[in-house]
């Protein structure tokens, strides 16, 4: 999701979730931004532009920007979870050794291969997490 201030304002009216200046600001930082980022970095952002805004208002904004489906969280290994407003099918690759998230482009899992690993079990949504060595790093002299 890359928008402007008046399509931000539409998510906002479309979600059913008020627009406040606080809501406003992570979901602009997180469109306008960099993407993938934790709490704790949007804070420090955030904390630069409107000194006002507390971590736990970002953890509550957050919180409430995944419900009303705003933005995406994703688990990263040992870390806090990523916030992603990037709304459309995709996956991600996360880099080893730098940590950089990457979009990957949606693909589907055949129902073939899901179908036996999965048995009678009933699947509301799925992403891949691929996990590696991102190209720069592959390319650099400690890699080798």
């Amino acid at each position: 999701m890359r928008s402007n201030e008046s399509d931000l304002s539409e998510y906002f009216r479309a979600s059913g979730l008020r627009c406040t200046a606080q809501r406003y600001i992570v979901l602009e930082y997180l469109c306008k931004g960099p993407v993938h980022a934790a709490a704790d970095e949007i804070f420090a952002a955030l904390n630069r532009r409107l000194p006002l805004v507390s971590l736990a208002t970002v953890y509550n904004t957050l919180r409430e920007l995944t419900e009303a489906g705003l933005v995406r969280e994703f688990p990263s290994e040992g870390k806090a979870a990523r916030f992603d407003a990037n709304l459309h099918p995709h996956h991600h690759f996360v880099c080893d050794a730098c940590g950089k998230v990457d979009d990957i482009d949606w693909f589907e899992i055949p129902e073939r291969t899901r179908k036996p690993a999965l048995g009678a079990r009933s699947i509301r949504d799925y992403e891949v997490i691929f996990h590696g060595t991102c190209e720069r790093c592959g390319k650099s002299p400690a890699a080798h």
